[in-house]
């Protein structure tokens, strides 16, 4: 690539200098690059015989590698870059490593101008801005750190030697946050909608990307409201999103220190199921309690869609729905475990994931992590059908009609056809970027990869020789089916009530 002329350089170096909205991280990055094009430009301009110039170009080139190899700017929000422009970076395919609950797309708050506030009359008092300030710019930084060990395994060996995931803490700083905020919007304050909240999309990795944009000139947007219940919105999210992230470090199965094969411990799939259930009743909270307060302009024209009730519902049902198929890998482990308790346990978890489904299909989301959401609902509500169908052909099995054999035959071979979609939507989903892979097979879904085929061909067979029928092999499991049994959801998110608001005064 030919040497990047001085002065594109200074002008690179203008913008960059122009840039305010911007986080600590990124600020080192910045005087960094304006650093080293700032020495480029004076160096180019000395340079006779154009040495000087192509080493400036080699300096720019190492920085653009070394920043930009993971990022595709059409995928992450800039939508000005096209696939065939010479300029445009491309991202090598990279990996957010093993997944066993999906966390859709981390948001994190990006710094505010306006905090601390500006005295405004008879608002709050300047003392409890000034906190708000201070707890907002803690969590930035503790956000960035954990953003950066959900989603970049490679990162992870050298985040974990610095501590590792911090979610816990983060959490308790969301947790301290809250009351502070809130006293934006207790009765009578007026200055609800005074402060301009800004958040940006963990995908974008908006703390470097943002400076990637305006090197490259690219179009970078973030998300911001001048509302408090947007930030009580959002806060509630990053919660529950964190807790899904808790819940996959358990989830994920363990190679034991002897070497035997992984497994998840008893102890971190009972753990995990309190985890869901949090997860759940702050996004319940947040539909609830918090959306309503946001007028309906600006739910519609401000929110992204990150924060539509649509998809807090999807990950409301997602968190439940995971949580029962953990409480059914505990049922089938379990020798008291009947039959019956399985199959409800498997019907409720279709249920959720079929409202998840519901909840996420008919908003307009775009590529990227929003689609790779909708591949994992998809793919576990057909892997919940699955199930379902396999544990009431089973039960079907039981009676003693020729019509309860041929229907629970059919109920086996939609649970063997279901099956073999799952694994096909598995594939689609792992494939789809932002990449994963698929963890080693435990739990429901170990279990029954080695039953249904086998339970399918076995009560075919069986009711073959009984019958002397040829027409017991059923083709179109859509179309003959049996219906599934209709069973209320007896699992219930956790309830979170918002913390009292702080005032000057307590």
């Amino acid at each position: 690539m030919a040497a990047i002329h001085s002065n594109t350089l200074a002008f690179r170096s203008f913008q960059i200098n122009q840039v305010t909205r911007i986080t600590p991280a990124s600020n080192v990055l910045r005087s960094i690059l304006a650093t080293d094009f700032r020495a480029a430009s004076h160096q180019s301009a000395k340079s006779a015989d154009g040495e000087e110039h192509e080493r400036s170009g080699r300096k720019f080139l190492f920085v653009k590698r070394k920043w930009c190899e993971e990022w595709d700017p059409q995928e992450m929000g800039c939508f000005n870059s096209k696939p065939n422009d010479t300029g445009a970076i491309r991202r090598r395919p990279g990996s957010i490593g093993e997944v066993a609950v999906f966390v859709p797309g981390l948001r994190v708050p990006e710094s505010s101008d306006e905090l601390p506030l500006q005295p405004l009359g008879d608002g709050l008092p300047r003392r409890l801005t000034e906190r708000l300030a201070a707890l907002r710019n803690r969590i930035i930084v503790m956000a960035a750190h954990e953003a950066l060990y959900m989603t970049k395994p490679t990162w992870r060996i050298t985040i974990t030697q610095h501590g590792g995931s911090k979610s816990a803490d983060l959490l308790q700083a969301l947790e301290d946050y809250l009351p502070t905020l809130l006293g934006l919007v207790k009765d009578g304050s007026e200055l609800e909608d005074k402060v301009q909240f800004a958040w940006m999309n963990q995908e974008d990795d908006a703390e470097v990307y943002m400076l990637l944009c305006v090197l490259f000139d690219f179009l970078w947007q973030d998300t911001s409201m001048p509302s408090a219940w947007y930030e009580v919105l959002s806060v509630l999210h990053l919660m529950a999103l964190l807790r899904l992230s808790q819940a996959n470090s358990l989830l994920v199965p363990k190679t034991s220190i002897e070497g035997y094969h992984a497994k998840v411990s008893e102890e971190n799939k009972r753990a995990s199921v309190e985890i869901f259930l949090k997860a759940a009743g702050y996004l319940e909270c947040a539909i609830q309690h918090v959306l309503p307060k946001i007028s309906p302009e600006k739910r519609w024209k401000g929110l992204p869609v990150d924060l539509a009730e649509g998809i807090l519902k999807a990950i409301c049902m997602q968190a439940l729905g995971q949580a029962i198929d953990v409480q059914l890998g505990l049922a089938i482990d379990s020798p008291k475990a009947t039959l019956a308790v399985k199959r409800r346990l498997a019907c409720e978890m279709v249920k959720c994931w079929q409202q998840a489904h519901e909840s996420i299909s008919d908003l307009p989301l775009l590529d990227g992590w929003a689609e790779k959401h909708r591949l994992f609902v998809t793919w576990k509500h057909i892997e919940a059908k699955a199930a379902a169908y396999y544990y009431h052909g089973l039960i079907l099995d039981e009676g003693n009609s020729e019509k309860s054999h041929r229907t629970a035959v059919a109920a086996l071979q939609s649970a063997e056809e279901l099956l073999k979609e799952s694994k096909a939507a598995c594939e689609a989903f792992h494939a789809a970027p932002p990449v994963s892979r698929s963890p080693p097979l435990w739990g429901s879904m170990r279990y029954l990869q080695e039953k249904i085929h086998k339970e399918s061909s076995c009560k075919v067979r069986i009711n073959k020789d009984l019958y002397n029928k040829d027409n017991i092999i059923i083709h179109d499991h859509a179309d003959s089916a049996p219906p599934l049994p209709d069973f209320a959801v007896a699992l219930k998110p956790d309830e979170y009530r918002l913390p009292p608001p702080l005032t000057d005064t307590n």
